[in-house]
């Protein structure tokens, strides 16, 4: 008797078994000849086709070029960390842990002229950017010395100064959570403490011009708990803490808010001087089958409290902005509606919301074609201006993928060009568009 594969294993959640390059891929549609640069997006591919949980599969980057309006090459390469080659664990079980083991498989960023792949229980890895040799592994990466926690997935690069804001979670003992800044030039000049109840899957985190915002919610660390050792557990209690970027040793202040998990923030801003404005794709709670919604918390800083609204009852993850308005007021914000290990299908579309008005744009890629995260490729130097959407699409019907890229202004209109890759992609989280550096 066969036994059917986990969810996870299953279906277009299933690794791809080898590494490819390919040439000059088939185009329908015309690509805007301003892109030029790399799609990479990273995601859970286990070389041995077997992992206890979708989050804990060997990282792989999927990698499209394009130039001159043509898709010149497409590179799929798994990221050699030391848990890959050497088969080394994070945690010994004595208490120690060894950060350049992992799994390097969420993100996928590029800063002060490297590009990292990211997990956030490990240090990050260095991708290779040079021509023919895109996307190789050069090593961990701990900015000399000076990162001794993990590094999450989801750091942010402030538009004004350049600087990456991080943090680090998810050691056995306090302090539990650790906050850092490292400069444009990729030295890291920030660490300080930030004291938290407990550990907790700390999975992102919010940045404005004065303040960062990290989510300290009721999803714990348990190792009894079978796959990822996580649990739900609401008596934790839910809280925002605020950080003032220009005081970042200063006192750290706490707003408590209803149990729930989110995994993704889109977008965080000042309101002056005590309003910061957070939005975030929402779970009502953590491990069930509930969707995430797009919410927006409004904290006052005054008063102490935080006010809770939905924005939408539609189901939406992996939201993204233009990046060049991290922190700062955006009207525009985009997620993807698909589906997850399990959940069954769920129509694949993505959406475009204007949050200044409340209204909104969907695009349905129609029956079995289901949408990853979409990144912005901006389309000139106007932050917030018009670009694209670039994510990968599987079909279901031909197990194949494509890269689809979508007008961000007129998302309905649907793709205004389809690159056919050479091989399937499997679902995965996020990466970027990285376009060549100008000259």
């Amino acid at each position: 008797m066969t036994t059917a594969p986990a969810p996870h294993l299953a279906g277009n959640f299933a690794p791809v078994l080898d590494e490819l390059t390919a040439h000059d891929l088939p185009v329908t549609g015309a690509i805007p000849p301003e892109l030029t640069g790399w799609y990479l997006r990273n995601g859970p591919n286990p070389h041995a086709a077997a992992s206890a949980h979708w989050f804990l599969g060997d990282g792989m980057v999927h990698g499209v070029r394009l130039e001159g309006g043509r898709a010149t090459a497409y590179r799929n390469r798994w990221v050699r960390t030391k848990t890959f080659t050497d088969g080394a664990p994070l945690y010994d079980g004595r208490g120690g842990f060894d950060r350049t083991a992992g799994l390097a498989n969420t993100h996928v960023v590029r800063h002060a002229g490297r590009t990292l792949a990211l997990v956030e229980s490990s240090f990050p890895y260095v991708l290779d950017h040079r021509p023919g040799h895109e996307l190789e592994t050069l090593g961990p990466y701990d900015f000399g010395g000076r990162l001794t926690t993990a590094m999450t997935a989801h750091p942010k690069t402030c538009p004004t100064t350049g600087e990456l804001h991080f943090f680090g979670y998810g050691g056995l003992r306090p302090p539990y959570l650790t906050y850092h800044r490292a400069d444009a030039a990729g030295e890291l000049v920030l660490s300080r403490p930030i004291d938290v109840p407990g550990h907790t899957m700390m999975h992102d985190f919010h940045l404005t011009d004065a303040h960062v915002v990290f989510m300290d919610l009721p999803v714990v660390f348990d190792h009894t708990t079978p796959g990822m050792p996580y649990r739900w557990d609401p008596e934790y209690g839910a809280r925002l803490c605020v950080l003032r970027r220009d005081d970042p040793f200063g006192p750290v202040r706490r707003l408590p808010i209803d149990p729930c998990y989110v995994f993704h923030a889109l977008n965080a801003h000042d309101d002056g001087d005590d309003r910061i404005v957070l939005y975030v794709s929402r779970y009502a709670s953590y491990g069930g089958p509930a969707p995430a919604h797009l919410w927006r918390w409004t904290l006052d800083l005054s008063s102490g409290t935080v006010r809770e609204e939905q924005l939408d009852d539609r189901d939406c993850e992996f939201p993204r902005i233009d990046d060049r308005l991290a922190g700062r007021p955006t009207r525009f914000g985009h997620a993807t509606a698909a589906e997850g290990p399990g959940s069954g299908p769920v129509p694949g579309a993505l959406l475009r919301y204007d949050l200044e008005t409340g209204a909104s744009e969907r695009y349905d890629f129609g029956p079995g074609r289901t949408p990853g995260e979409a990144a912005f490729a901006p389309a000139d130097d106007t932050p917030g201006g018009p670009g694209w959407l670039l994510t990968y699409v599987h079909d279901a019907a031909t197990d194949t993928s494509d890269l689809v890229i979508l007008d961000a202004e007129e998302i309905a209109a649907g793709p205004v060009a389809t690159v056919r890759l050479p091989r399937r992609v499997p679902y995965g989280f996020h990466g970027n568009w990285l376009p060549d550096p100008a000259c």
